[in-house]
């Protein structure tokens, strides 16, 4: 690159200058003997700041971790000791990229003094620079000579040859300087002093001035604000309580691998302090061995003097690496002490969590058990002392209701923080399910009619529709049915089991009969025809009396069903329920309808008594034909 601005250069001057500068023969400059070198290369430094800035980005992780009031407190103290060391990195790598500014200067100088081509830059420089001058001079004297002069248009011409051969060379003078200004701003000195400032304009931690106070986190209020949430854990439900205790463990593990990682940066500043430091050794020894030179020789003083300066710049700008490092090792040891705060106080929180957690989970287990014994206990006591089987269906049925609600309610209060919103949440859960359970809900309600004063019970012979069967269940929800068939008096189970929703009897097309408790009673009918030509009121007291005659083994059973339906039914008249017999008149005769009552037990062996009487009235008579 010198090389190229020589040659410009060169071709800028006029010929005669241009070549009286290149016959010239080089010389050599001085070599500074004092080593100018930087502590870390521009590399380094790059890296260093990036791996700071990684570091400070840490407080955004803090910030989200920081969820208690005593985390805040720290997380103030860190974020202020963080912003200061952020600012003592950018001071570091400022000062680091000084000396390597220097050391390029130094390279730069000794470079001009040794090599052919910056020798001839700078000659060219120099002729270019007196070149100017003297046009300069002309120039005024020039105008001097105009000025007291009669005859001015010669000397006019003359002058305005040499303003314009002067700006020529002003021209070549500025695109010379332009030139050489760009290369030495693209070197890597100052192109490290640009991508530190680039950096710096993203950190607003930066700027400012830094202060060597140090921000402690007060423990003293952490622990006081500890105790705090440990109190209010007591409030917390199982659920909140196995948030907290994951959410704890999740902050330890992140206030662990920050502590790991500032330590990690402390190391690396603790390392880059070790070079400067014997680089103020050496400056300092230097300096011991030009004091003795100095007494030695006189004539050397000059000299020393310079190397002195030397000496005393690069001691200040070696002295400004590392003291900012030694304030940034002094402020990650008490961001580190910050953190650890931070972890016991994290660590304290944990295991009262924990604690909390194991004490509603212990209350909840217990309180369970408590329920579940006092439920097998209540069911065995119905065993033993109800022996109906209608009542001990609803007082183990009462039972299970009161079991679950009370599990349900223990859960609920155990689970849930605050009863406010656990009774919206129920509200809402409650609204829900009467929208999607809308049919087990009547049928629950059905339940509860079925059971009632003229309810049914496991064992009745009930109708439901076209179907007629023997409750073999009846549930909560659904009542099973053992189907029977054939007739009245000789139905038998045919193997099918029919389930119903309790629902049916709400419903306008069903319809549910069963007798009532206690009676088992039905008539029966018998038609006959009477012999033509016989006596018809004869016959029907006959009748009467055979069928009477049929019915008298059953007559106690009979009467007292008739008094029990009398008695529920509020029916005044005969406590008896007595045969029946009526006359009906056809185009073929006489037709009597014998209707009789029978015990549902024993229907088929009344009928075949009773139509054994009947049978034996009827061929009492002559002509006689009995019709079905």
């Amino acid at each position: 690159m010198l090389a190229k601005i020589a040659l410009l250069a060169a071709l800028t001057l006029p010929f005669g200058v241009a070549a009286q500068a290149a016959e010239q023969a080089p010389a050599k400059a001085a070599v500074d003997p004092v080593a100018q070198r930087a502590v870390m290369t521009g590399e380094q430094v790059v890296q260093i700041l990036d791996e700071t800035v990684d570091w400070y980005r840490t407080l955004g992780t803090q910030q989200q971790a920081a969820t208690q009031p005593s985390d805040l407190l720290i997380l103030y103290a860190n974020r202020q000791t963080a912003d200061k060391v952020m600012a003592l990195a950018f001071e570091i790598a400022r000062a680091n990229a000084e000396l390597i500014s220097s050391e390029a200067g130094a390279k730069q100088e000794q470079q001009e003094a040794s090599t052919p081509e910056a020798q001839s830059l700078t000659r060219l420089k120099q002729k270019l620079e007196q070149h100017r001058t003297e046009l300069q001079e002309e120039i005024e004297a020039v105008r001097r000579q105009v000025a007291a002069a009669s005859n001015k248009g010669e000397l006019q011409t003359k002058l305005s040859v040499l303003q314009g051969e002067l700006e020529l060379v002003n021209a070549r003078r500025n695109l010379f300087s332009n030139m050489t200004q760009y290369v030495s701003e693209n070197t890597g000195a100052n192109a490290l002093k640009a991508h530190i400032d680039a950096i710096a304009a993203s950190i607003p931690a930066s700027i400012g001035p830094v202060t060597t106070t140090t921000t402690t986190a007060p423990a003293a209020g952490a622990t006081s604000v500890t105790s705090a949430v440990s109190t209010s854990l007591s409030q917390f439900g199982i659920w909140d309580l196995t948030a907290t205790v994951l959410r704890l463990s999740a902050k330890a593990r992140t206030i662990e691998t920050i502590d790991r990682r500032t330590e990690e940066l402390q190391g690396v500043f603790t390392e880059i302090r070790e070079k400067p430091l014997e680089q103020l050794k050496a400056l300092t020894a230097r300096g011991d061995e030009l004091a003795a030179e100095a007494e030695q020789d006189s004539s050397k003083l000059k000299y020393v003097r310079d190397q002195y300066d030397t000496i005393a710049w690069l001691f200040q700008q070696t002295s400004s690496i590392v003291t900012p490092l030694s304030k940034a090792e002094v402020l990650l040891t008490q961001y580190r002490n910050n953190l650890n705060n931070w972890r016991d106080a994290t660590q304290r929180q944990y295991r009262d969590a924990w604690r909390a957690l194991g004490i509603r989970l212990a209350i909840f287990a217990g309180l369970l058990a408590l329920v579940f014994t006092a439920a097998e206990l209540y069911r065995r006591a119905v065993f033993r002392y109800v022996q109906d089987i209608r009542r001990r269906s609803r007082l183990l049925l009462l039972r299970k209701i009161l079991l679950w609600s009370l599990v349900v309610a223990i859960a609920a209060a155990t689970f849930a923080t605050e009863l406010g919103s656990l009774a919206t949440f129920a509200g809402l859960i409650t609204a829900g399910l009467a929208v999607a359970m809308q049919s087990v809900l009547v049928s629950v309600v059905g339940y509860f009619f079925l059971i009632g004063k003229y309810g049914i019970r496991v064992g009745d012979r009930v109708q439901v529709g076209s179907v007629t069967g023997e409750v073999i269940d009846l549930g909560l929800v659904r009542l099973h049915l053992m189907e029977l068939s054939g007739q009245d008096g000789a139905m038998s189970p045919t193997g099918r089991v029919v389930a119903f929703a309790n629902s049916i009897i709400f419903q306008a097309s069903g319809g549910l009969f069963k007798q009532i408790p206690g009676i088992n009673l039905a008539w029966h009918e018998i038609t006959v025809r009477l012999p033509s030509g016989a006596d018809a009121a004869a016959l029907k007291t006959k009748l009467i009396e055979a069928v009477s005659s049929g019915l008298k083994d059953y007559r106690d059973d009979i009467l007292r069903q008739t008094q029990e339906i009398q008695r529920t039914a509020q029916v005044h008249g005969s406590t008896d329920a007595q045969p029946q017999v009526q006359l009906r008149f056809s185009a073929e005769g006489v037709d009597a309808i014998v209707r009789y009552p029978v015990e549902l037990l024993h229907a088929a062996e009344i009928d075949e008594r009773v139509s054994r009487e009947v049978l034996n009235v009827i061929s009492s008579e002559p002509s006689a034909s009995p019709a079905a």
